[in-house]
């Protein structure tokens, strides 16, 4: 069950984490912001740039259109679930700050629960002519949208790549340009990595060990290659076609001898194959652009790869075969990301959105993201200039952004993560595919409340 719906069960109430905007005397406005962040804590830099910067260039903005605004920021420095937690308490009895940061995983569920209303809605035209939309791509946009509403503004995103190891790719015979075109083309390349001594050729994460990290870098991105997707249509994807297939590649990776199946049942299997990439023992593996910033950064990263701009190559994740992508695409991705959003309880809320879309101008993320914070943000037109010197970035907002895919934003997908995930190890433990995709179907329609639910 998820954190809206045991809070509705309960019917709990907590008081707010920043008081809803005020009013004050005469025409004064006074506007709270928050964020799971805090300085000298969890995400401090966001804390400060909100604080040091958002802050004192909004009000002064505000100023010289003969407003009188003030805003407060209010930290937080909690785990994810413990922030949900707090908002859901604070949105459930009508407090909270006016403008909000959520995960876009959880906006269907605040949606459903009635916590959050689309902004065009909650904020009248002004949320539909902002100018930052013709700069977000359409599938970005898709983060923020439940049943083909808009509920906030996208922070950020990501997406996954196929990574590779361009000197191994060179002593098999394959070349520094590596884009493969279907499923098929990937299992050669393994193939030609195992034949020329590679101990793990393909690296794609399967099992329960490795968590969500086995959904998004590794089955969703498959069942949009096959042409699936998790929920559409309000139903759930079962043991139909494109899962089938997705759960077959697993098959010819890791019973074929390609993937190393033991590292998927390892407590910090993911942590592993990361050391084993960076050592040169893992051929092509399948992550987001946290591996390229986070993982093998020179400087900074987990496992360090000095040269990692030399070595490490990476492509685009194809469809299956050409057209039988999700949308009829040749290549796919999955993507993550946060939202900002404007709190209906809001006694501002056009003065609200304002202060969220000025946090997403270019001026306000050309800032944000300067001084070694660079990062793919939603926007094209600042990507352009901020990704200049990061192929890697620059190559995941030019071409994969356009063609990703989200997670469905719904309080079930947790668990039906955790049943997809169940049968990638199932797979990889020796399970048929066709018998894995039957034993999630039975999981699922426990999960969604009956066959009724599921599209197979």
């Amino acid at each position: 069950m998820g954190v809206v719906a045991v809070l509705a069960a309960a019917g709990l109430g907590l008081a707010a984490c920043g008081q809803s905007s005020g009013g004050g005397g005469g025409d004064a406005i006074e506007l709270t912001i928050a964020q799971n962040a805090i300085a000298g804590g969890k995400n401090a830099a966001a804390a400060n740039f909100i604080a040091n910067w958002v802050i004192p260039k909004f009000e002064a903005a505000q100023k010289a259109k003969g407003k009188n605004v003030t805003v407060k920021f209010v930290p937080s420095g909690v785990d994810d679930e413990q922030y949900k937690t707090k908002l859901s308490l604070d949105l459930k009895s009508g407090k909270g700050a006016d403008v909000i940061d959520i995960d876009g995983i959880w906006a269907g569920e605040f949606a459903e629960a009635g916590y959050l209303k689309p902004l065009p809605d909650l904020i009248g035209a002004e949320a539909e002519s902002w100018d930052g939309w013709s700069q977000i791509p359409e599938a970005v946009q898709g983060m923020t949208e439940f049943n083909g509403k808009k509920y906030a503004l996208p922070v950020g995103t990501d997406g996954r790549v196929l990574y590779f190891n361009k000197t191994l790719f060179q002593k098999a015979g394959l070349p520094a340009d590596w884009q493969p075109k279907s499923w098929q083309e990937i299992l050669d390349a393994g193939t030609k990595l195992k034949s020329s001594g590679v101990p793990v050729p393909i690296q794609i994460n399967a099992g329960t060990a490795m968590g969500e990290a086995t959904a998004m870098q590794g089955v969703l991105p498959l069942l949009a290659g096959a042409g699936g997707e998790v929920q559409k249509d309000g139903k759930w994807t079962g043991a139909a076609q494109p899962l089938k297939d997705a759960l077959g590649f697993y098959q010819k990776i890791y019973g074929g001898g390609l993937g190393d199946p033991k590292l998927q049942q390892e407590a910090k299997g993911r942590d592993k194959s990361f050391q084993q990439f960076a050592q040169g023992k893992i051929g092509i593996l399948m992550e987001g652009d946290y591996f390229w910033r986070g993982v093998v950064n020179p400087k900074e990263g987990v496992a360090k790869m000095d040269d990692r701009d030399q070595v490490v190559g990476y492509a685009m994740i194809p469809a299956m075969e050409p057209g039988k992508g999700l949308r009829g695409q040749d290549f796919v991705s999955m993507s993550g990301g946060a939202l900002r959003t404007v709190n209906p309880n809001s006694k501002h809320p056009k003065e609200a959105f304002e202060l969220a879309a000025f946090t997403l101008s270019p001026e306000a993320l050309k800032e944000e993201t300067k001084d070694g914070n660079v990062r793919v943000t939603p926007r094209t037109d600042v990507n352009k200039e901020i990704l200049a010197g990061e192929p890697l970035l620059t190559f995941i907002s030019e071409k994969v952004l356009p063609l990703t895919a989200y997670r469905p934003p719904v309080a079930l997908y947790p668990q039906v993560s955790v049943a997809l995930q169940e049968a990638t190890a199932a797979v990889v433990g020796g399970t048929a595919p066709d018998q894995a995709a039957a034993d999630y179907q039975k999981k699922l329609e426990g999960i969604a409340g009956g066959a009724g639910n599921i599209a197979s």
